[in-house]
């Protein structure tokens, strides 16, 4: 019997059904000589200051170094303070079930740093030593999850990837945990959190905050004509702004209807601009907004649909490239891409033997490739994933 573990629900239930495992249970699925059960996010983690004797906030403490750290099961704030998650306990004794039947173990969670660590994190804390290999896929299609599992990767080959992750963790710890501390102590308000990410963050937004707050608009006044030769008109603009309203009028009264103009100089000149690189997260992100008005959490949760309904790829990925060995299945789709409302005239164009491999890089595709669509052809969607999936598309001619 093989164990596999999925990160979310609906990613294992995918799985569970391409590899025939069909047969329901509670917390997992079986058939076909696997057991296919997922977490919920991170079931484990560092265990909080308490667990190591450390009580309130005080300067003998400081700093707090736990050697080693301890992994707990994952913790809610309550009134009562910290305290388990019983959903997520109930969940760990289910995978702890399924990894006691089986002789081996798959690791399907996401395919980047925080997917391995959820998976190494559960591994550890349950104290199994059983092999493991690794499912290592971007895309939830029928056909990516067969090709995944036909191409499985020694568990070994992704330490590195899991000590980076669990580093991060034990620095985010180390500095959120005594830094917050030390401000309590400092300013005698115990209401404190400070963090290795969400403090610069802080810091920005209150910089740009005050930039605004204390900004001071000064009125300035720019002259515009439009001159016409032989029915053709052009517009032309001062190159330095009035700072009064009577300067600009000044300016403005030396011309007239019939007023003439001599042109003394004329440059031309062709450029060549690159075609854009295919879109990462952040990059969506922004031209969402900036073209439709959709914050980044929108844009996110649209993007995360869309890769659940597996029409496009795994959506967090920091990478603006694609390996060579995904060329065969973006050329599939940039025909059905070529045929959508919105590109069919420029396919109609659309140079299919010269493609731009710009964006193909092996070495430059992190933990996810680019955003690119999978070629699922997408049914019902609501107004936002329609432009979110049209954007992704059209990145990609």
């Amino acid at each position: 019997m093989i164990a596999i573990i999925a990160e979310k629900p609906s990613v294992g239930q995918d799985i569970a059904r391409v590899i025939g495992a069909t047969e329901k249970k509670d917390g997992y699925m079986a058939g076909n000589g696997y057991l296919v059960t997922w977490a919920l996010g991170h079931l484990v983690s560092l265990a909080m200051p308490q667990a190591y004797g450390y009580g309130k906030a005080s300067h003998e403490d400081l700093p707090m170094l736990p050697e080693p750290f301890q992994l707990v099961v994952r913790q809610i704030k309550t009134d009562r303070g910290m305290v388990t998650d019983i959903g997520a306990a109930k969940q760990l004794k289910v995978i702890d079930e399924v990894f006691s039947k089986c002789d081996s173990i798959i690791v399907a969670t996401d395919a980047g740093r925080e997917g391995e660590l959820i998976f190494r994190y559960i591994y550890h804390y349950l104290g199994y030593t059983k092999p493991f290999k690794r499912l290592w896929i971007s895309s939830l299609t029928d056909e990516a999850i067969r090709a995944g599992m036909s191409n499985l990767k020694d568990g070994e080959a992704y330490d590195s990837l899991y000590h980076a992750a669990d580093c991060r963790a034990k620095a985010d710890w180390l500095v959120g945990m005594n830094a917050s501390r030390a401000l309590a102590l400092a300013s005698g308000m115990p209401n404190n959190s400070l963090g290795r990410v969400q403090t610069p963050t802080l810091a920005m937004i209150c910089n740009r905050y005050k930039e605004n707050r204390d900004f001071v608009s000064t009125p300035y006044w720019q002259l515009h004509i439009t001159l016409e030769r032989l029915g053709e008109f052009r517009q032309f603009a001062h190159i330095e702004d009035f700072k009064s309203k009577e300067q600009a009028e000044a300016a403005h009264a030396r011309f007239s209807p019939d007023s003439t103009a001599l042109i003394t100089k004329v440059e031309r000149k062709r450029t060549y601009q690159q075609a854009p690189l295919l879109y990462d997260l952040t990059t969506l992100q922004k031209d969402c907004n900036t073209h439709h008005d959709m914050s980044a959490e929108k844009t996110l949760s649209v993007a995360q649909a869309l890769y659940e309904k597996k029409y496009i790829s795994y959506p967090r990925t920091g990478s603006r490239y694609i390996s060579h060995d995904l060329m065969e299945q973006v050329y599939d789709s940039l025909w059905k891409i070529a045929t959508m409302p919105e590109f069919k005239e420029y396919g109609k164009r659309f140079d299919f033997e010269h493609l731009n491999m710009r964006s193909v890089d092996d070495d430059k595709v992190t933990d996810h490739h680019a955003l690119i669509i999978t070629g699922v052809e997408p049914e019902e969607l609501n107004a936002y994933e329609q432009i979110v999936y049209t954007m992704i598309a059209g990145r990609m001619l």
